[in-house]
């Protein structure tokens, strides 16, 4: 039988109506698939989707379970069987918050997705990795990832005015265009730095106020509870992840190196190593390697904060350059391959190469490369091959 209280929970959860604005994502899930698995940051906005989704579904609501895997109540209760008196009792669509909160999870989904007539939504860290669970589900569960808010999302919640993602070959070349018809409606440079911020996280939307404390505790959560909840991470060491965070704020970007990081951490460059992936895997920093003809040169890869916001919280005077790069990564990360340039910052997909900087920035850096353009902050309205940064927010 399900317990009573979870019964409880999940109609007090799904009775509450949801927020009215829709994550891109929610269009993006395909509802015929059997098992979905939804990935992403602390804050990010998971648990709105998943509710979302189940408003769309259409199921009433005694049709609809939805089970946070870190209530008290779930303590040793198995996932399969929970599913099995819910499809017994008729269940059509079973919502599994914090999948990774639930220890061995994986074979309980596969029997699930084997056994039973139902739908099953899941939702999870960033860092959830179902290659470490056993079970073969990676053929059985298709995958999202809800990245943070991004720029323009940020201006549809902010304004209520509806504005399309744009691809990044168009931000390119169409930018011009671009800028002036985001110019005609809003001020972008307004609402730029706002996002930079407090916009990445839809909790901003609580409290701007108490914004910074909220986003701190996210992140001591992700380092706290949800890394050593997925990795062998001894509790001793984790205040060594949140020096690596400070460093990376006030750190300009490649200015840090392996004897640098490993000597302020006192921490062999392996372990931190170790370390700096498990964070990127958390959606904590991104890792960003050498292009092509760099990949064999030993350089270390390029750090970043995940995005701006967290310098707000993390240090009183972030490094801009970082910062612009952050955004600028955090951007286009989600659909696109970003490496950095030996003569540029980045390059994308390999072919676009970016060096990012404010409105004084010029091309001398880049002028024989092709397809080379500058990316400038504070600026509304670019030229021909000098960009606004605040344009790569529309990409999603």
């Amino acid at each position: 039988m399900i317990p009573n209280v979870i019964k409880q929970a999940s109609f007090f959860v799904l009775s509450r109506p949801t927020k009215i604005y829709e994550r891109f994502l929610l269009e993006q899930i395909n509802s015929k698939e059997q098992l979905i698995g939804i990935k992403g940051a602390r804050g990010a906005g998971k648990t709105t989707l998943l509710l979302q989704y189940a408003h769309r579904s259409g199921y009433p609501i005694e049709k609809i379970l939805y089970i946070s895997c870190d209530h008290p109540a779930m303590a040793g209760v198995s996932l399969y069987d929970l599913a099995q008196d819910f499809f017994q009792e008729g269940g059509k669509l079973l919502l599994l918050d914090e999948i990774h909160k639930s220890k061995g999870f994986a074979p309980h989904l596969k029997a699930i997705r084997d056994t039973f007539d139902l739908q099953v939504i899941f939702s999870g860290s960033s860092a959830i990795q179902l290659d470490y669970e056993s079970a073969d589900l990676s053929r059985r569960v298709v995958m999202y990832q809800l990245p943070a808010l991004s720029f323009r999302e940020f201006l549809e919640i902010e304004t209520s005015i509806p504005f399309d993602a744009v691809p990044l070959e168009k931000v390119v070349k169409n930018h011009l265009t671009l800028s002036s018809q985001v110019a005609a409606k809003i001020r972008p440079i307004e609402y730029f730095l706002k996002y930079i911020k407090y916009g990445a996280y839809p909790f901003y939307l609580e409290s701007i106020e108490n914004y910074p404390m909220k986003l701190l505790e996210v992140i001591n959560l992700t380092i706290e509870s949800d890394l050593p909840a997925m990795f062998n991470i001894e509790p001793s060491k984790l205040d060594k992840l949140k020096k690596l965070l400070y460093m990376l704020c006030t750190t300009p970007p490649l200015e840090l190196n392996k004897m640098k990081l490993s000597g302020a951490i006192g921490t062999s460059w392996p372990t931190v190593s170790k370390y700096l992936t498990l964070m990127s895997k958390a959606s904590l920093i991104h890792q960003i390697r050498g292009g092509a003809g760099m990949r064999t040169i030993n350089k270390p890869d390029k750090l970043l904060l995940d995005n701006p916001n967290i310098f707000q919280v993390l240090c009183a005077q972030p490094n801009i350059g970082s910062l612009r790069e952050s955004f600028f990564v955090s951007q286009l990360s989600y659909a696109h391959q970003i490496h950095y340039h030996d003569k540029a910052d980045f390059i994308v997909d390999d072919t676009f190469v970016f060096e990012i900087g404010g409105p004084g920035k010029t091309r001398k850096q880049i002028k024989s490369l092709d397809d080379a353009y500058i990316i400038q902050d504070n600026i509304e309205v670019g030229s021909l091959k000098e960009i606004p940064l605040w344009a790569f927010g529309f990409l999603y």
